[in-house]
């Protein structure tokens, strides 16, 4: 079992479900007292979401990389970041370390081909959501066009992942409110929405709607699974 290196933290509250995920993934596939052979490194994320919004992405790379290299300095043999926001900064990580990026876009790129999904709504942060760095991957890779809300909604999204999912605050107004973002998304030609903030699937779960969601934590873990196992 290879030794996976994960860049946590942003939030905690979602690093959490990674650690979960990927023991129970193990102890699924190995059973007995196997579990998943992990490093890991969280951040700050009172320091990260300053630099976030002063627009300091190059403070960011520093931060991550330096991160980064201490994990692989310890042993880890490949690297997650656990979040998808912060993979705006893959290509750096990716120029700076010897081991391998397990990009976050890919396992659900991989996903989503597989099922048949062409077009999908996006949910995330602003900058996930307005930036380039996911959409531009997962249609060059994997011919998925992403269709994201309209501004004032794409705010609506972005301020409850700070300020209440980050926090660990699950309301159920705020549910509704993506609940009926994702509607209109799905009126306008989604397939599936893809939840593009690993804090959302501690909000909306399938059972609170009709349409596929792609739990992009999940599925990053689940990739990673298969590479540590492999």
């Amino acid at each position: 079992m290879k030794v996976i290196g994960i860049l946590g933290g942003m939030s905690w509250e979602s690093t959490v479900s990674y650690y979960q995920a990927l023991n129970q993934g193990v102890k699924a596939r190995l059973g007995g007292l196997h579990s998943a052979r992990l490093l890991l490194h969280s951040v700050d994320f009172a320091e990260v979401e300053a630099l976030q919004h002063r627009g300091d992405w190059d403070a960011l790379a520093r931060l991550l990389v330096d991160a980064a290299l201490g994990l692989q300095g310890a042993g880890a043999q490949g690297l997650l970041i656990a979040t998808n926001t912060m993979h705006k900064l893959a290509p750096q990580l990716e120029a700076a370390l010897e081991i391998p990026l397990l990009h976050i876009a890919d396992a659900v790129g991989a996903r989503l081909k597989a099922d048949g999904v062409t077009r999908a709504g996006l949910l995330g942060t602003r900058f996930t959501m307005e930036q380039d760095f996911y959409h531009a991957r997962l249609a060059a890779r994997f011919g998925i066009e992403l269709l994201v809300p309209e501004a004032e909604e794409r705010q609506r999204v972005h301020d409850i992942i700070y300020r209440e999912l980050c926090c660990g605050q699950i309301r159920p107004d705020s549910r509704q409110a993506y609940l009926d973002i994702m509607a209109k998304l799905q009126a306008r030609g989604a397939q599936a929405v893809v939840l593009g903030c690993t804090e959302i699937p501690l909000l909306v779960q399938p059972q609170h709607t009709d349409i596929p969601l792609y739990d992009t934590a999940a599925l990053h873990a689940a990739a990673a699974l298969e590479w540590a196992l492999a």
